[in-house]
């Protein structure tokens, strides 16, 4: 039953407490009947889940799970439903042509002259167009602005990925006007107080290949209010102090002896060690962290000691002298599975591929870009900016002093090149008010005055196609490279694709 479910729903969401935990859109799961029960795995990027499920109810367009956590007794439910967007399809689809006939109406009133052509929210998946966001065309006389609009109901993640749909409606309107028609630039229509993301993704667009121009409409009153993307550096991030890795490393040095004593021999080579910060440090195999060292006060006391722990997520447990067999077992399934050897049918091989090819890349990362100094590398490096928490998922430097951001995906991500800007924006504020220096990066290093190089890395095959055409929007200044592996990748790492920035450009 849950197997149909997710392979009838592929846009199914996972919700506990009525939040979503995972979108099946992103996140994977597996399915194994072992001693007669039946074992759920759901993992992402954000958590890792292994339930038992107990029973399953069915409901009109879901399905209502009890299951047990290992070690309890007492059972938990959560649902599962085929999309995370909570209303029904005719709900959805019908205020999705309210909005419709809204914009129209709006676009009429605020842009007199112009005609407000052939509005639609048809599924194109050729094109990579859904129905959650209308598009159109803005026509007076043989000039045309292309037009992309997302109402109120929509999930953020669906807001915010208007800009990367609107560069490809804008590309596809110019492919089929064949030069007859000339497509001045991109209007993008918004709810009210949404903006803030895309307005700083368009100020980092290529002016001399479109305009572009932001909108938000307050959809009560019908008012639709210009949005001045021009100004770019009013972006505020904020950066954590860099530590000594080996210090932290240091500090936990009996209890990382504790956990190693506890693998195989022939396993503990194999163990990754990071500090996460000053007092904590993870154990992980091939990305995927299976124990936690952290340095903290005792309960009631100011004495400090080392909490170990093991599992992720809802399923992190106390490493314990009583557990220690079970701590052993599982790590010896874990390195028994996920391993070069493995095989694609195992969860435990598939979890986590970004993390997976992320801690390759730590050790290979010279072979395959020889520009970058390998001693040099940070991960996972926090900037915040508005309170959203930034995470860098590698940045390094070249032997010339250019900061590199590297951003790495394993699985083909429509939004991966927006996404990457964004992270890129937050690196160059940074560098111009000198953050990483005062804040302990990059010690003994001159940093260039060069914009950060900006690395897409990525199997070759997982690679979007629409990813050239959203890069061929990307304003000048923006150094970038991408660079496609081979598909075993887990194996060995070969370079087989490799574009730069300047090799793509959009059609007028």
């Amino acid at each position: 039953m849950l197997d149909d479910f997710f392979i009838e729903n592929p846009q199914a969401a996972v919700l506990e407490d009525g939040r979503v935990i995972f979108d099946m859109a992103s996140a994977r799961y597996s399915l194994s009947s072992e001693n007669g029960r039946c074992l759920l795995h759901l993992w992402s990027e954000e958590r890792n889940m292994v339930r038992t499920v107990c029973g399953v109810r069915e409901r009109k367009d879901s399905l209502r799970i009890e299951s047990r956590r290992f070690g309890q007794s007492r059972p938990q439910f959560f649902e599962i439903v085929p999309t995370r967007d909570h209303r029904s399809p005719s709900t959805r689809d019908l205020a999705r042509t309210r909005y419709q006939h809204l914009l129209e109406r709006v676009l009429t009133r605020a842009f007199p002259g112009w005609s407000v052509d052939n509005l639609r929210t048809a599924t194109d998946l050729e094109h990579s167009f859904g129905p959650a966001y209308t598009r159109g065309v803005l026509r007076r006389g043989m000039t045309n602005w292309a037009l992309i609009a997302v109402n109120s109901e929509e999930s953020p993640a669906t807001i915010d990925g208007i800009l990367t749909l609107g560069i490809l409606w804008l590309a596809h309107c110019r492919e089929q006007g064949d030069g007859k028609r000339f497509f001045e630039g991109l209007k993008v229509v918004v709810p009210a107080g949404t903006s803030r993301t895309i307005k700083a993704r368009m100020a980092w667009l290529n002016r001399f290949a479109a305009k572009y121009e932001l909108y938000e409409l307050d959809a009560r009153s019908e008012e639709l209010a210009v949005i001045d993307c021009s100004e770019s550096g009013n972006l505020q991030v904020k950066l954590m102090h860099a530590f000594n890795p080996r210090t932290a490393l240091e500090r936990c040095g009996k209890a990382i002896d504790r956990v190693l004593g506890l693998l195989d021999p022939g396993l503990r080579a194999t163990a990754e060690l990071r500090a996460n910060g000053p007092a904590e440090v993870s154990l992980a195999l091939h990305g995927l962290e299976f124990a936690r060292i952290r340095r903290e006060f005792a309960a009631n006391s100011f004495a400090i000691h080392d909490e170990v722990t093991f599992g992720a997520g809802a399923n992190e447990t106390p490493l314990t002298p009583e557990n220690e067999d079970l701590f052993r077992d599982l790590t010896q399934r874990l390195f028994e599975n996920r391993c070069e050897s493995g095989t694609l049918r195992n969860p435990l091989y598939r979890l986590q591929p970004e993390r997976w090819l992320e801690s390759a890349l730590r050790r290979d990362i010279a072979e395959l870009e020889p520009g970058i100094r390998a001693e040099m590398i940070y991960t996972q490096v926090p900037a915040l900016s508005a309170g959203d928490r930034g995470m860098l998922d590698l940045l390094t430097v070249t032997h010339s002093g250019q900061l590199a951001v590297i951003e790495v995906k394993a699985d083909d991500d429509l939004h991966l090149p927006l996404q990457a800007l964004d992270y890129w924006c937050r690196v160059r504020k940074l560098h111009r008010e000198q953050a990483f220096q005062r804040h302990g990066y990059f010690p003994g290093i001159e940093l260039s005055d060069q914009p950060p190089m900006l690395y897409l890395i990525a199997p070759a095959l997982r690679i979007h196609p629409a990813t050239d055409t959203v890069l061929s929007y990307l304003a000048a200044e923006i150094p970038w490279e991408v660079i496609g592996l081979n598909e075993d990748w887990r194996t060995r790492r070969k370079v087989i694709l490799r574009k730069r920035s300047g090799s793509l450009g959009p059609r007028n």
